[in-house]
């Protein structure tokens, strides 16, 4: 579960503008955090098959909305991608 203060933090890490919590970049960084904090979960309860069905829907979304920046701007992609140490 990610806490109100951890989703700031992000927030703030990730924004692009002073009120923004919503541009691709933020988005994905939250997802990252929740799928890694789900794929954390699921090595202590491998039988858990409702949140590894949620856990597949959160990486198809975070797919899009890279794929989605990627179309539109490869350095913001390299820039998102590299700073998550995602593997793309």
């Amino acid at each position: 579960m990610l806490t109100k203060e951890a989703k700031t933090k992000i927030i703030g890490d990730y924004k692009r503008a002073d009120n923004d919590t919503g541009s691709p970049e933020v988005q994905v960084a939250i997802l990252s955090k929740r799928i890694n904090e789900l794929t954390e979960h699921l090595k202590e309860h491998p039988k858990d098959h409702s949140s590894r069905r949620g856990l597949l829907k959160m990486v198809g979304t975070r797919s899009a909305l890279l794929k989605y920046v990627r179309n539109n701007d490869i350095s913001r992609y390299r820039a998102i991608i590299s700073r998550l140490g995602l593997r793309k």
